[in-house]
């Protein structure tokens, strides 16, 4: 039993010698790689020490070169640019004007960053890189929006002559469709006045009865109890042909329309005018030969000068005249 005790401890012995001896390893590996990141840390901070050191002795050998021009004529760069800005973001398109917004309140950062230097007079060589290098960045990206409005100004413009040219264009085609109209109307105002019947060879006398209840001419205006018109209406091949109504309008001395209805009226080319009398005919485009008759039912005739009209179709077709003694 005590011999087994004895392996038993022995082994345990062994375990543990080879766990510190793996710790021993372990903690000289680790002091090996802190001493190398160690020596990396102190060459790095000696490296920034040696940069810092350059940029201060790069500041001393520049400062005789800065001057106030670098500065003042940065500073009119950056201020140029704002109020280039304040043009941009009014022509600009709607959508970037807030990044506009932005970049112009950066340039006005970089200002007053500046301004700042200049007023505590630490204007250093590598302050002047670093804005120039800024300041082309920004105008870089100023020239994109201008070029960008450029190109919609010139669509702007494409587009307004093209608009031009459309509006030429619709009234040239107004005019030629006035012109045709015109055309048209006239050609048609002449169809119309070459369609107008015509009234001719026209005989107008006054009509007496005699004992027998015929009736003959007179020129006795106490004797007369009709009025007769007889003419010949013209043959016309491009009127319309049909029924038509022929009116016939008898003017005493006085002024006034012969008529036995007040009623008796019809609408004209001239308005609604009174009428005498009127016949049906039946028109085939031929000559036709007809009389109209106004019988006075009593009434006197008066002496003097009577005119005669005569209408159709709304037209006044043929005119005559006689007199009653």
């Amino acid at each position: 039993m005590s011999e087994l005790n004895e392996a038993t401890a022995k082994k345990s012995n062994g375990v543990f010698i080879g766990i510190i001896l793996l710790l021993l390893v372990g903690i000289g590996v680790m002091a090996v790689m802190y001493s190398k990141k160690n020596s990396e840390l102190n060459e790095c901070m000696t490296d920034n020490l040696e940069l810092k050191q350059q940029m201060e002795d790069m500041n001393a050998m520049m400062a005789p070169y800065i001057g106030d021009n670098a500065t003042d004529n940065l500073l009119k760069d950056f201020k140029n640019m704002v109020d280039d800005y304040d043009k941009i973001i009014k022509e600009g398109r709607e959508e970037d004007q807030e990044a506009m917004k932005e970049q112009q309140a950066k340039i006005e950062g970089l200002i007053d960053e500046l301004e700042t230097a200049k007023r505590s007079g630490n204007v250093k060589a590598s302050l002047i890189a670093k804005l120039n290098r800024e300041n082309e960045t920004l105008r870089n990206i100023m020239k994109g929006y201008v070029k960008q409005i450029d190109e919609l100004n010139t669509k702007n413009l494409q587009l307004t002559s093209d608009l031009d040219q459309t509006t030429t264009q619709l009234n040239t085609t107004t005019v030629e469709r006035d012109t045709y109209k015109q055309d048209a109307e006239a050609k048609g105002e002449q169809v119309k006045k070459g369609s107008r019947l015509q009234a001719y060879g026209f005989s107008s006398v006054g009509l007496r009865m005699k004992l027998n209840n015929m009736t003959e001419e007179s020129n006795k205006a106490k004797s007369v109890v009709q009025i007769k018109s007889s003419f010949t209406i013209s043959e016309n091949p491009i009127t319309t042909a049909g029924k038509k109504t022929v009116y016939m309008q008898v003017i005493n001395p006085d002024g006034k329309t012969l008529q036995s209805r007040s009623s008796n009226t019809v609408q004209t080319e001239a308005g609604n005018i009174a009428f005498s009398d009127k016949k049906d005919i039946d028109y085939n485009n031929e000559r036709i030969d007809l009389s109209i008759y106004y019988d006075l039912k009593g009434e006197e005739a008066i002496k003097g000068n009577y005119k005669v009209k005569i209408y159709c179709d709304g037209n006044l077709i043929g005119t005559d005249s006689f007199t009653l003694k």
